[in-house]
């Protein structure tokens, strides 16, 4: 067998509350991880996948990994080339915390490594985003951008991929919960109204602009104000058993906002230090223990280095 190496993708939340497909932010845990190598049998073949259930298929162009992979080959004009991936699922389906993203990241990023990196990360989103997109069924990159590159991320335009990097305010840490209930993500989007009244675009547009006004100062207060989701999150939150009370504990605890992560069940909020983080997930896991329903609970700084060889 030959030596291979790994990659590690990481979680991410999307939209993070004020920007439905257009902000999203890498967390340091959970992720995704894949060993490739290079092989004697042409073709790129996923030859195990572990920490799925039997859920995922092997077939490349049925795998969110494999097609970040494929479509890659086809630009590298490397199709040939014998190629073999070990995904390892280190994260939960369905959660809302950019499963499909990170394994789409981790297949290009792979690839870009067995080929001594001939493209910038930056330049892997487009591959990357066509493997998310087979899971999603949309052409974004609030997951896909964050997995890749690091850091909370605009989205400005997803076609382009006009996108920026935005400050963080120092000693900000996530924690993320995650209720074992599974919500995929075109289910998610199909509840969704295609029409917005137009008081609650005023109000969305106004919170998204004080919490970007807030992250850009380092004002904490603002941030706090604005964090606020006034069109998706009432739509959204029915699908999650206990959404208002544990966002309730959750801010009680501390938190400076809370909201869904992606599409959920994954409910998000962001806190000023680790500390208040780490209060604000006993807060929110002690709803869903009482309700008798299994969570698992995720405190996270921001994390500015996205994918990276391991």
């Amino acid at each position: 067998m030959r030596a291979g190496i790994k990659v590690f993708a990481p979680a991410s939340v999307g939209n993070a509350a004020v920007g439905f497909d257009t902000i999203g932010f890498c967390l340091e845990k959970p992720g995704d991880e894949i060993i490739a190598r290079f092989s004697d049998k042409p073709g790129l073949r996923i030859t195990k996948i572990k920490g799925a259930d039997g859920k995922l298929p092997t077939d490349p162009e049925k795998n969110t990994a494999g097609v970040a992979a494929l479509r890659l080959l086809e630009h590298l004009g490397e199709t040939g080339k014998g190629i073999e991936f070990e995904l390892h699922k280190k994260m939960p389906f369905g959660s809302g915390l950019g499963s499909s993203a990170a394994s789409a990241v981790a297949g290009a990023m792979a690839i870009n490594e067995l080929f001594r990196r001939p493209l910038t990360k930056r330049e892997l989103l487009p591959f990357a985003m066509q493997g998310e997109q087979l899971a999603s069924g949309g052409y974004h990159a609030d997951n896909v951008a964050p997995s890749m590159l690091g850091g909370m991320i605009v989205v400005c335009d997803n076609a382009t991929l006009d996108m920026h990097k935005m400050p963080i305010l120092m000693g900000m840490y996530a924690t993320v919960i995650y209720p074992h209930v599974e919500i995929l993500t075109k289910d998610a989007r199909e509840i969704l109204s295609d029409t917005i009244p137009l008081k609650k675009h005023i109000e969305q547009s106004a919170n998204m602009a004080g919490w970007l006004i807030g992250m850009f100062r380092s004002d904490i207060d603002t941030c706090s104000k604005y964090l606020k989701d006034v069109i998706i999150e009432p739509q959204r939150a029915k699908l999650i058993p206990h959404f208002y009370a544990a966002k309730e504990a959750a801010l009680n605890a501390g938190a400076m906002g809370c909201s869904i992560s992606g599409a959920g069940p994954s409910i998000f909020a962001l806190s000023k230090n680790s500390l208040i983080a780490e209060d604000v997930g006993n807060a929110m896991q002690k709803i869903y223990h009482d309700a008798k329903i299994e969570s698992t609970v995720y405190v996270s700084g921001i994390n500015h280095e996205g994918a990276v060889l391991r």
